[in-house]
């Protein structure tokens, strides 16, 4: 077992001198068109289990089952943001991140090994500013009602909302405007990427798709593999139903966020339980029990989500939903599973209501791992029936008949979860090529 990696802190001295970063909210007016669903109960794990089974079911419409009518909702909502530029000046293009289920905007800039999985880091030495911001209702951006508030339209219509700010210099924090605004995505963050191209497309100068395909049938694999839980009863001390005494003391007793293994066996022999450290990694590290301790970490800031915001199971969930197995390092999943996000009801039940194409009208790269689970199936280099691609990931042009220019490429060694493989930087080395040889570089 490879051993949990301790997190180095926020700042460290090389790479504040390479960049320049500040963390904060957008105040972002939204108007959304969306569904009014019937609410079903999602209280405990056994609700969530019920609805999961009902969402799969073969040959049925389960949002369209729920769906009472439909609503226009309006309000202005926090979106929390990372700004960063290069040592060498904002320059006049930006990439903008959106991040998937599961993650909130560090999945861009992880801090592990010193930045070495970052994809900021790598943009920022292209040149490019990037804003990195939580989805509308993810992380620190302000939550809702996860049946009808927090839904795929009301995110587009947030993230087209954050774009325009950002081309009309209206965000006080960032001291200028910017004239070309590339959108990169990852899985949830990719379809809403790709909605805005198709409902706003003179808003995006360029369109990024990470860990995306147009393929759906494969949703049902990704949501029964989850193993999904209610958020709050998953990791209680992060989101949100810290009740249990006994999971309070011992999370404010032990320090368990440089050696997991370690700190479990102490616990265990003061019960006068003893265990090997490969006996406690397989019953307990790998098990919904790192998950009822998980928040220990005192850095992490803890949430209040509802019932109806729902989160993977345990650790074995997150390798088959997002790693290939012996091409991550294990620290890094651990580091995953502890700051994991959740997803609300809504957005399963809206994640399939994207336009079929976009008429944007500039360059599009697809990229997605081998072995993706929620778009391929685990085979990207499959060929659906029905359809002239080679491979899952090429089918994506014929979503963007009119894009100046398309690629798609299968990133070998790699799962969903991009950005958590040993090769993650050469899949961001494609990413700024591609930018670059089609007029979008930074300068």
């Amino acid at each position: 077992m490879a051993p949990l990696k301790a997190l180095l802190p926020l700042a460290l001295a090389s790479v504040a001198a390479a960049r320049q970063c500040a963390n904060f909210m957008i105040q972002t007016p939204i108007t959304s068109r969306q569904g009014q669903f019937k609410e079903v109960p999602v209280e405990g794990n056994l609700d969530v289990g019920a609805f999961v089974a009902s969402f799969n079911q073969f040959g049925k419409n389960y949002s369209a089952e729920l769906l009472e009518g439909y609503q226009t909702l309006q309000g202005t909502y926090n979106i929390s943001a990372q700004y960063c530029k290069p040592a060498s000046g904002s320059g006049n293009t930006i990439q903008l991140l959106s991040h998937g289920i599961g993650f909130d905007k560090t999945y861009w800039d992880l801090e592990y090994e010193n930045y070495n999985y970052s994809y900021v880091d790598v943009a920022l030495a292209a040149g490019y500013s990037t804003l990195a911001i939580d989805r509308l209702g993810i992380g620190n951006s302000s939550h809702g009602d996860p049946f009808n508030e927090i839904q795929a339209q009301a995110e587009v219509e947030a993230l087209n909302s954050v774009t325009t700010q950002l081309r009309e210099g209206k965000i006080p924090e960032i001291s200028c405007a910017y004239e070309k605004v590339i959108h990169v995505g990852h899985s949830f963050g990719s379809v809403q990427s790709y909605w805005l191209s198709a409902l706003y497309p003179e808003n995006t100068d360029g369109v990024i798709l990470t860990g995306f395909s147009v393929a759906g049938q494969f949703l049902a694999y990704i949501t029964a593999g989850w193993n999904l839980h209610s958020a709050r009863l998953n990791q209680p001390l992060r989101f949100g139903n810290a009740s249990n005494d006994v999971i309070e003391k011992i999370a404010s007793e032990y320090d368990l966020s440089d050696n997991i293994v370690g700190s479990l066996q102490k616990i265990l022999a003061a019960a006068g339980v003893d265990l090997t450290s490969d006996e406690v990694w397989n019953e307990l590290a790998t098990t919904e029990v790192l998950d009822l301790i998980n928040g220990y970490n005192k850095t992490v800031t803890q949430y209040d989500y509802p019932s109806g915001y729902m989160a993977h199971s345990d650790l074995t969930a997150l390798q088959y939903a997002f790693l290939q197995p012996g091409n991550y390092d294990v620290g890094l999943a651990l580091v995953a599973e502890k700051t994991k996000q959740p997803v609300t009801t809504g957005e399963l039940l809206t994640i399939g209501g994207s336009p079929s194409s976009s008429p944007f009208t500039g360059p599009v790269l697809v990229i997605t791992g081998e072995t993706d689970v929620p778009f391929c199936g685990g085979n990207c280099y499959g060929q659906l029936m029905g359809s002239n691609a080679s491979n899952i990931p090429e089918g994506v042009a014929m979503a963007y008949p009119n894009a100046s220019a398309f690629e798609s490429y299968i990133q070998p060694n790699t799962g969903h979860g991009l950005n958590f493989h040993y090769n993650a930087t050469a899949g961001y080395q494609v990413m700024q090529d591609f930018l670059a040889s089609n007029g979008l570089s930074a300068q």
